[in-house]
């Protein structure tokens, strides 16, 4: 079966019963499998079956719902190197027109509710009348007119939808607007022009443009300060976005030409001179420089980069001029990955978000029925007359609309993974966002996470006279024929070191032992204790130093010549400088660190003792750790795995929190349900961190936005509320929500 996901703007949607209304349609669409709608970015995503059905039927569907999916003005497929995003520069376009076009409703209705106001406050008072060339008729027919134009012209946009939606008996806050300002506008209407069909005697008393046009003017000052915000929430995408340069200078047929990045192809040669952006992914050629990467993996000291290493497009070479291969563009970027894991977050729902999704598809008509109950109780029971029962029905209606409600939990997730973007943390999806803050246990792979991930010299002990230059040079001459690990550490030392390898003859390997060749007269043997016995030498008073060294964590090699011990070699995978750090902070907040590894108990206490862990599980199979990270969820903790390698996807994969370290494998990074684009443990810290705060905001937004209806509707239904002020109220619920989201930009995670 053919599958396409598109992600679409949605025009129209003001409120969290307008999320589940444009969702519950798409998906009575045959052929649609999930329809996910976000309202802080007003898009919908929509996975379907192209032979089943296609965009027009799915746009026709949201038309006939009230509401207005953007179509794409041309499709852009997934391998294009044309954008870095398939609709970010349109959709980010639709959000700054929604913008403008909300502004200028806004100013519109403004100018003419202001007059309204005015005239309503001060315009029946003895001195205006005998001051006015106009009749109180008069003066009561512009007021008519002007509020029509508030109505019908900025206010639109309410009556408009809400009559599509009663025509298929469903209701949304448009409905509650629509029903509140058009009962207040209606009644005032047929008291100046029909006066006689409701036996008014001074029928100024009995108008009610001032509250219809405000409560209008009210709300559409808050969608428009809300769209103002909202359009901040994207700013990690706007920024990321921005990071590529449009032009790069490339090296063909022996002249350097400056082309369009979408021109560039792999394998091209690009120049990149000091204080330029790197135009795309690839490995140097030619040059030394220091690259400032801080946009991507939020480490901010430049990082040392020569021939033969990769650099990322998008980040700043500092000061050395480079040749670069490209190896990746457009969007096989690495900027484009970014986009695309922010992008897949901010656009889907954590699992609060389906409490909340629960409540909207009841709460509008719940309401309509609570301010139809309140007019009834006020008007047969309470002894209200039937305008003042109505401004209490209207006063319910107004301060119910659930906008606060949709727009809790997507503003929080968009600025928190847009936060953490970037930092350098990538949140799959707002599942693992909110999940990461329940962590109890954090299990650390040893090597590439914890340590450096490679084997390093770290101790050069000769012995009987040899000097540790000959030492070294014996033996380096004899591994630089072998392709194990620790032997290449050995030669990689020396070469550092500026020491010459010399000629050998005879080389022999001995798998799982050592190596052995002739060095000019000497023979030379290098290799673990078991050699040592294989050959029969005689280690003496070297294994009290060997048991030194092992209960280091540290692995050491023998080197004999011509049949006698002559010196010993450590070889370790040191610690990263800051892991040390980042354990200590975990501890901090309360959490078990466990590491795991395949390295023999000693070495692995020897490193654990160095980092600061408590406990440690060793001598692990691959396959086996993904069945200790089940066994430490059977104890009832919320367990994270943290690995770099593709022997960590399986743990990673069944861990409540999946952490993959960006400088790993791209299988562990696909697995993992956060990655970290540095390899850097602390930014494990600053994940769980991002994710508490970012929880934190969004449980704030829910009792905001809760707390306007919880209180708001029994004043109104008391008749204690004015619809003006409910307006307001309702209005600016919706912004504090949104504003309150965006502290978390300024959050210390």
């Amino acid at each position: 079966m053919k599958r396409e996901v598109l992600t679409l703007p949605v025009e129209g949607m003001t409120c969290a019963s307008c999320v589940t209304r444009v969702e519950k349609t798409l998906k009575r669409v045959e052929g649609v499998e999930e329809a996910q709608v976000n309202l802080a970015t007003e898009q919908v995503k929509i996975q379907f079956d192209p032979e089943k059905t296609d965009i027009r039927n799915l746009a026709a569907a949201v038309e006939v719902a009230g509401y207005k999916l953007v179509l794409p003005k041309k499709t852009v497929t997934s391998g294009s190197t044309a954008a870095v995003s398939g609709l970010e520069t349109e959709e980010l376009s639709v959000q700054e027109q929604s913008y403008r076009e909300l502004k200028k409703k806004f100013f519109l209705s403004a100018t003419l509710t202001l007059p309204v106001m005015v005239i309503s406050m001060i315009g029946m008072t003895d001195w205006f009348m005998r001051a006015s060339p106009l009749s109180m008729d008069d003066i009561n027919k512009l007021l008519f007119l002007a509020t029509t134009g508030v109505m019908f012209g900025a206010g639109r946009r309410f009556f408009a939808i809400a009559w599509k939606l009663a025509r298929r008996f469903t209701a949304d806050m448009n409905t509650l607007v629509a029903v509140g300002t058009g009962t207040a506008y209606v009644y005032s209407s047929i008291a100046v022009l029909f006066p006689h069909w409701l036996s008014l005697t001074n029928v100024s008393d009995h108008l009610y443009f001032d509250t219809a046009a405000t409560i209008i003017t009210l709300i559409l000052l808050g969608r428009t300060l809300e769209a103002r915000a909202k359009s901040r929430t994207t700013d990690a995408i706007k920024s990321l976005i921005g990071l590529q340069p449009k032009t790069a200078r490339v090296r063909r047929r022996g002249t350097e030409v400056e082309l369009p990045i979408t021109e560039v192809v792999h394998d091209d040669i690009v120049v990149v001179r000091p204080g330029e952006r790197v135009p795309v992914d690839g490995i140097i050629t030619d040059g030394v420089t220091s690259i400032d990467e801080s946009m991507i993996t939020g480490e901010s000291l430049p990082v040392e980069r020569t021939v033969g290493q990769k650099v990322i497009g998008g980040t700043i070479n500092k000061h050395g001029s480079i040749e670069v291969k490209a190896t990746a563009v457009g969007q096989e970027s690495v900027i484009a990955h970014v986009v695309r894991l922010v992008e897949q977050a901010q656009g889907s729902k954590a699992p609060i978000q389906t409490l909340v999704d629960k409540i909207a598809a009841v709460f509008v008509p719940v309401v309509i029925s609570i301010s139809i109950v309140t007019f009834l109780l006020w008007y047969f029971v309470g002894g209200l007359s039937f305008t003042a029962a109505m401004i209490n029905f209207i006063a319910v209606l107004i301060i119910a609309c659930p906008c606060a409600l949709g727009l809790a939990t997507p503003t929080a997730l968009m600025v928190g993974t847009g936060l953490g973007a970037t930092r350098g943390i990538l949140m799959k999806n707002a599942e693992s966002l909110e999940r990461a803050q329940t962590i109890e246990v954090v299990v650390l792979d040893k090597t590439g996470t914890i340590t450096e991930g490679k084997p390093t010299l770290t101790d050069i002990i000769p012995f009987n006279g040899m000097t540790q230059d000959s030492l070294l040079q014996m033996a380096a001459s004899v591994e630089n024929r072998s392709e194990h690990p620790l032997g290449q550490a050995v030669v990689e030392h020396v070469r550092r070191k500026g020491l010459a390898l010399k000629e050998l003859e005879g080389f022999q390997s001995h798998p799982g032992l050592g190596v052995a060749a002739v060095v000019g007269e000497n023979a030379v043997a290098v290799g673990n204790d078991k050699l040592m016995r294989e050959f029969s030498i005689d280690l003496g008073t070297a294994e009290e130093v060997v048991s030194r060294l092992s209960s280091e964590g540290k692995t050491p090699i023998f080197v004999v010549v011509n049949g006698v011990l002559s010196g010993l070699l450590a070889i370790a995978d040191t610690i990263k400088p800051t892991s040390k750090e980042a354990i200590a902070e975990l501890k901090k907040l309360r959490m078990k660190v466990v590491m795991i590894t395949g390295d023999r108990r000693a070495t692995a206490e020897a490193i654990a003792r160095e980092a600061g862990v408590d406990e440690i599980i060793a001598e692990v199979l691959p396959q086996e750790k993904a069945m200790h990270v089940k066994t430490l969820q059977n104890t009832g903790a919320v367990v994270a795995m943290v690995g770099d390698g593709i022997n960590d996807a399986p743990a990673l994969a069944q861990a409540d929190v999946g952490i993959a370290l960006g400088t790993g494998t791209d299988i562990a990074m696909e697995t993992a349900d956060v990655t970290l684009m540095r390899g850097d443990l602390r930014g494990v810290v600053q994940a769980i961190t991002l994710s508490k705060k970012t929880v934190a905001t969004l449980k704030q937004n829910l009792f905001w936005a809760f707390i306007y209806n919880v209180i708001g509707i029994p004043v109104a239904a008391l008749g204690l509320l004015n619809p003006m002020y409910a307006a307001a109220a309702m209005a600016f619920s919706s912004v504090s929500v949104v504003m309150n989201s965006l502290r978390l930009r300024v959050a210390r995670i």
